[in-house]
């Protein structure tokens, strides 16, 4: 009996020391640069398509640390997608930094406004303006998480996709009320999961409505927004992937690889022959487009970030 004692207390001690925590804090401190008051609660509701569950109306913009037992000093900004409309948080979010924590990673996970003239001024900056803060409060405190600064990427998928991508064509330009120029935002590098890049016409709809942009937006906000279109040589190493009966155009990826290639920026496309939209890490016998998170761990390995 007393050897079984012994054993149980092994293995709660094994448990305990390879435990990952998990702590929020907010974006900002005091008010959130350029909201509006309002009586809209924020909200939670499961998409009745996939059995997402969905979070709308954010006013608080939060960070999300999962810390690991163990961390490696690597680190990763996950931005869920969702249209711009909502955020997948628990679907495109907290289950990935699971999965990095298994590999040493510290992973953070952004819960930043969408677009809404109801709830903010300039509504078409604030999700990068959260992006970029989250960028800047990550690795200003980064000795206090165990992270190297000059290891922190960006993680995004669909319209979190565009959200990375900006964040990671964008950071010489720290956008609204709050900048610190001391501190860079450029992520490190970037992962981008069947995401939205560009809203030129011969890539987005036209039809389609657009959250981000609003209605009718000039052709000098569609460029800004059009991030294969901002590579440049100082771009973030990346890591596309997405397949190809996505309902979202495999242009979008493939401009972007293609202008990553073009000022000779290290990337990897892959483009599965199924798998649709949306898939992140569920199992639904969707084929091998559900290993895709082989081919990722394989190229964070190659890249020394675990």
């Amino acid at each position: 009996m007393k050897k079984y004692s012994i054993l149980l207390l092994f293995v709660l001690i094994m448990q305990a020391s390879n435990a990952q925590s998990v702590d929020s804090i907010p974006l900002y401190s005091g008010t959130v640069p350029g909201s509006i008051p309002s009586a809209i609660p924020e909200r939670y509701f499961v998409n009745p398509d996939d059995g997402v569950t969905l979070v709308t109306d954010v006013q608080k913009p939060m960070l999300y640390i999962h810390s690991p037992a163990k961390p490696n000093g690597t680190a990763v900004l996950i931005c869920p997608g969702g249209g711009y409309f909502a955020l997948a948080m628990d679907h495109e979010g907290h289950q990935l930094a699971k999965w990095f924590n298994q590999r040493g990673i510290t992973a953070f996970v952004l819960k930043s406004r969408l677009p809404n003239a109801a709830l903010m001024t300039e509504p078409h900056m604030r999700p990068l303006q959260d992006a970029q803060q989250a960028m800047r409060l990550i690795r200003s405190n980064a000795r206090g998480w165990r992270v190297v600064p000059d290891k922190i990427g960006i993680m995004g998928f669909s319209a979190g996709g565009h959200l990375a991508a900006t964040v990671g064509t964008h950071f010489k330009e720290q956008v609204g009320e709050m900048t610190d120029a001391t501190v860079s935002v450029r992520p490190d590098f970037m992962i981008l999961a069947y995401p939205m890049i560009s809203f030129m016409p011969a890539i987005y709809p036209p039809e389609w409505d657009n959250r981000l942009l609003g209605p009718k937006p000039s052709e000098e906000r569609i460029r800004y927004f059009s991030n294969e279109l901002h590579v440049t040589a100082e771009t973030p190493p990346s890591f596309l992937l997405l397949a190809g009966d996505d309902f979202l155009s495999p242009q979008n990826s493939i401009v972007f690889y293609t202008a990553l290639q073009q000022h000779k920026v290290p990337a990897e496309l892959h483009i599965y022959e199924k798998g649709g939209h949306g898939f992140s890490l569920s199992k639904k016998q969707r084929g091998h487009v559900e290993n895709w998170d082989q081919e990722l761990d394989a190229w964070l390995k190659d890249r020394g970030l675990y």
